[in-house]
């Protein structure tokens, strides 16, 4: 592409996509991180990423960057921030559009380490990351949070059929702090957005969880309008 004589004089810069994966299995908020395969920082943990490709907008790009490097694919990532600080990056000038997104771990094959060298890994097993990736990641939780205030979670990130206790550990890794069982019973079923199933989830006591699913109409009604949920 020929760059207009406006243009020529100005500065160019590399620009990057990073992609914050969310997931939650066994309790736990998890996030998909690999280990950097190219200097500078080669072999230290890292967000998923990589750089703008000619003619490629920054959504397509991080698809791709995703899909190539983890295998995952039609994953809906919403934009997070841009992150732009001139020494963020060791390697070059490198300005970083930064995408997040939750799914659901167990719909997706299991061959990420193996195939990809993609991990998930806890909240609580965030090793240091590269350049400002730490901060991405804080930045994406805080957005969470704030997600969670005004819009239902838990369809993007829980199975099928679940039970409070994993709705409420789920809210408790969101909010890292624990949550009062009653009180958030309370609340979340005062949504209306979810039905009770004659089934239980006795893997943690003998008398079981009733379990729940989601109402989707009802779900996805509540996210359009919004609400204001105090946990």
């Amino acid at each position: 592409m020929s760059i207009p004589s406006f243009y020529a004089n100005s500065p160019r810069h590399l620009v990057a996509v990073d992609c914050i994966i969310f997931g939650f299995e066994d309790g736990r908020l998890k996030l998909l991180m690999m280990k950097r395969k190219v200097d500078p920082m080669e072999g230290a943990w890292s967000l998923v990423g990589g750089f703008v490709q000619e003619g490629e907008s920054t959504d397509d790009a991080a698809a791709r960057v995703l899909q190539l490097t983890t295998g995952l694919d039609n994953i809906y990532m919403d934009q997070l921030k841009c992150y732009g600080d001139v020494q963020r990056d060791t390697g070059a000038r490198v300005i970083s559009i930064a995408y997040y997104a939750l799914i659901r771990i167990q719909e997706h094959d299991r061959v990420l380490a193996t195939e990809y060298g993609a991990h998930w890994l806890s909240l609580h097993q965030i090793p240091d990351l590269i350049f400002d990736h730490s901060q991405m990641v804080q930045d994406a939780l805080a957005r969470l949070r704030d997600k969670a205030r005004f819009h239902p979670l838990g369809f993007e990130l829980l199975p099928e059929k679940f039970s409070l206790p994993q709705l409420r550990d789920l809210y408790e890794e969101i909010y890292q702090r624990e949550l009062d069982k009653r009180n958030f019973r309370k609340k979340i079923l005062a949504m209306g957005i979810m039905e009770k199933l004659d089934e239980k989830d006795k893997s943690t006591s003998k008398k079981g969880a009733h379990l729940y699913r989601f109402d989707k109409q009802k779900y996805e009604a509540l996210t359009r309008h919004g609400f204001v949920f105090e946990v």
